[in-house]
């Protein structure tokens, strides 16, 4: 298992915000500001890194100066940018076998933040990976999103128009990658995904099948060629997300060995409207 500070910045790296700010909150740790004009939630919320951790059995929880000014003091900082204040919290028991969030949470919770888009963290390693001898012909591999591949995926996962897709194409390449893309019979784009390379780890991202060619195999056909190329790196192993009610998805990962390990959601501040996407 992955060392759970580690493993948020493995997904900080992989999902880079195109602006982002060091805060720090005093005894409540460090938080980074991120935003990325309204596009996806992850980057264009708080990520809250190196909590100390204000246990829940503490007697102030909840009324703690330090984190409720830095609270007022990041919305301050996306009230600038004509954004939602939002945060991504995970759950974390890194404090001695508390969860590190609790403070911040009751915080939240005193302000009526609102809890969306649960989502899971899953994680491999290499063992029993083995690289395919033939990967399917009709997968095509890049270091670059082709426009073929950035419409498919943003007609599944985008909100917005060619400015907010201008954005996330930034946020794709923000560091290096590999691109999947699998075809139909016709040679149509079928579906795609992206495997973030980060730190000798792989990230799969964007794992997206186009509504007219679900339930097929394609997307199983993408995840086992970006697999089989994390291999063929000779990474240490892989992590993806996905959210909690995607049932079909999960049991797809977990049939190629992936294992939940921790999660995650977001906090919105009240009467505020939210980027879409994980």
């Amino acid at each position: 298992m992955l060392e759970q500070a580690f493993l948020e910045t493995l997904m900080d790296k992989a999902w880079p915000a195109v602006e982002r700010e060091a805060f720090d909150v005093g005894n409540a740790g460090e938080w980074v500001l991120r935003a990325s004009g309204g596009v996806t939630q992850r980057a264009n919320s708080v990520w809250p890194r190196n909590l100390q951790g204000m246990l829940a059995d503490t007697p102030e929880l909840g009324s703690s100066p330090d984190l409720e000014r830095s609270v007022s003091s990041a919305s301050a900082w996306y009230r600038q940018r004509r954004l939602p204040l939002i945060f991504q919290i995970f759950d974390d028991s890194r404090s001695a076998g508390h969860n590190a969030s609790a403070g911040l949470n009751a915080v939240l919770d005193g302000q009526r933040f609102t809890r969306q888009s649960e989502t899971l963290i899953m994680v491999r390693g290499m063992d029993a990976l083995e690289t395919l001898d033939d990967r399917p012909q009709r997968v095509e591999l890049s270091d670059a999103p082709t426009d073929e591949w950035l419409r498919l995926w943003w007609s599944v996962d985008g909100r917005g128009g060619q400015a907010e897709l201008e954005v996330a194409r930034a946020i794709l390449t923000g560091c290096e990658s590999v691109y999947a893309l699998v075809r139909d019979d016709d040679g149509g784009p079928a579906a795609v995904g992206r495997l973030a390379l980060v730190d000798g780890w792989g990230g799969l991202y964007a794992m997206a099948t186009s509504a007219t060619h679900r339930r097929r195999g394609y997307g199983t056909m993408v995840l086992a060629a970006l697999l089989d190329e994390g291999a063929a790196r000779n990474l240490q192993g892989f992590w993806l997300l996905v959210t909690a009610s995607n049932r079909g998805a999960q049991a797809l990962y977990s049939r190629a060995g992936f294992v939940e390990q921790g999660s995650y959601l977001y906090r919105q501040a009240p009467l505020r409207r939210a980027p879409g996407g994980c």
